[in-house]
């Protein structure tokens, strides 16, 4: 039986602040699934604060024993329990992980630098030697660093393969030299880690790494270049014989219109009269007018200028005046960008909610509610929103880039079939997403076509299904 460990900071449901959360939290279930009793899937991830008393409860110690990280000696306690076919491990250390946040600390490089380290030495605690370790982004990128440089020569350690998974090259561990030893121990090693003068965990994971993935095809091919590189196409361009892209999925229990509790009716793609009652419910919560002969359009993101904020407020006025349309809007994130969308409400205030916060059963009562959800991200390494929009019946907009370009492709007909499953351009331009938003409202005005493009839309495949399948042979590869 193959024997595969995640290292992860975050999983659904225990702790999560976005799509690595929802990755880990779904994507190790499907492999195991996918694998059909022949693959034993862990995870391994810290034990925040924000680990409810619910999963607490039901945990088992497995061991207890201590990490020394450079100077220092800590206490690591390893606490599990088996979810879905999946066994999770949490490293246990309140000086390190119960904090409010489960990022954002003045000592994150140290917390994940110990993470990292534990996880690996629990193995020999519990005499579990896993096949293939697979770590994810950089908080987890010094567990591959590790193995390779200082746990390669173990007998039960050196059979071991790694793989290393960029969700977002955006953040990739950057940290002065003064701590490379004192911290990091690394410094009979930095070589491996060392990248523009600076301390670099995911340079070092890439250059370890026996496989390295990211979270699309074209993410994979756009970070070669200087663009979407953030200054590692170097590095990746020198390690192209390992890199590759599986498309993420999602998690099609979770997101379900036909089981959802979240949501106000539950509906289905042959059953669309629940959306429409969504639509309402959603309408009377935020305070807009029920109306169900215009389109809702919706955003959920954060709000920031690289997921396309920019631009939709370069063109958010003109579309409103120009399509009889409702819009709502549910984020947090830049100042400048909060203010916008408050104040696009206070002058549009029957037809604008700015939702300035995050909830995720209220995100899943937008989705069910929307008839067109805009995603014009700059960069987009895989996005998960447009696939949840999807799955609940949205027309989705969005910008060719990324994972966004693999999993929508744009709407067209051929002989009276529709072809795509969504809205796209492929300029960084306000001009495209306002043409290309005011066209789906146009088709979303015909019935006929409507009905049609949202049972297709509805019908395309974001499970892990395929993916899992993927990744499974790129173990057996390795």
């Amino acid at each position: 039986m193959k024997k595969i460990l995640f290292i992860g900071a975050e999983a659904m449901p225990f702790a999560a602040t976005g799509g690595l959360g929802d990755v880990l939290g779904s994507l190790p279930k499907a492999i195991a699934e996918a694998g059909e009793g022949n693959v034993d899937v862990r995870v391994v991830m810290p034990l925040y604060r924000a680990v409810s008393e619910q999963y607490r409860s039901i945990m088992k110690t497995e061991a207890e024993f201590e990490v020394g990280l450079a100077w220092r000696t800590q206490y690591c306690g390893i606490k599990s329990l088996v979810k879905d076919g999946v066994t999770y491990y949490f490293i246990d250390n309140e000086y390190y992980f119960n904090r409010d946040t489960l990022y954002g600390s003045f000592d994150d490089g140290e917390r994940f630098a110990f993470f990292s380290k534990a996880a690996i030495e629990m193995l020999d605690k519990l005499e579990y030697y896993p096949d293939i370790v697979h770590a994810h982004d950089w908080q987890s990128a010094l567990s591959v660093i590790y193995l390779k440089c200082k746990y390669g020569t173990r007998p039960q350690y050196s059979k071991m393969k790694t793989v290393f998974t960029i969700h977002n090259i955006e953040y990739q561990g950057i940290y002065d030299f003064s701590i490379l030893s004192s911290v990091f121990e690394l410094d009979w090693w930095r070589n491996t880690v060392e990248w523009d003068g600076c301390i670099n965990l995911m340079k070092g994971a890439i250059v370890c790494a026996d496989k390295v993935t990211t979270v699309s095809p074209r993410y994979a091919d756009e970070i070669r270049g200087e663009e979407h590189s953030h200054g590692l196409s170097r590095i990746l361009n020198g390690n192209a014989c390992k890199l590759y892209g599986i498309l993420n999925g999602i998690d099609y229990v979770y997101y379900d219109p036909e089981t959802d509790d979240s949501i106000a009716q539950k509906f289905s793609a042959d059953s669309l009269d629940g959306k429409y009652a969504n639509k309402a419910a959603l309408q009377k919560e935020v305070g807009l007018p029920e109306r169900n002969d215009i389109p809702l359009i919706s955003i959920v993101s954060r709000l920031a200028a690289h997921k396309g904020m920019d631009i939709i407020s370069e063109m958010i006025y003109a579309l409103l005046g120009n399509c009889d349309s409702q819009l709502v809007i549910l984020g947090k994130g830049e100042p400048a960008y909060e203010r916008f969308f408050r104040q696009l409400e206070n002058d549009h205030p029957d037809r604008v909610r700015a939702l300035i916060t995050y909830d995720r059963d209220l995100a899943k009562r937008i989705y069910a509610a929307s008839d067109i959800f805009l995603m014009p991200s700059k960069s987009e390494p895989c996005g998960l929103s447009q696939m949840i929009a999807s799955r609940y019946g949205v027309i989705p907009v969005t910008r060719e880039t990324g994972g966004l370009y693999d999993s929508i492709k744009g709407y067209w007909e051929d002989n009276g079939e529709i072809k795509g499953n969504g809205f796209t351009f492929a300029n960084y331009s306000s001009f495209e997403l306002g043409e290309r938003s005011a066209a789906a409202i146009t088709l979303w005005n015909n019935e006929d076509k409507r009905i049609k493009l949202i049972r297709k839309i509805m019908h395309t495949d974001f499970s892990w299904k395929s993916s899992a399948i993927k990744y499974i042979e790129m173990y057996d590869a390795l």
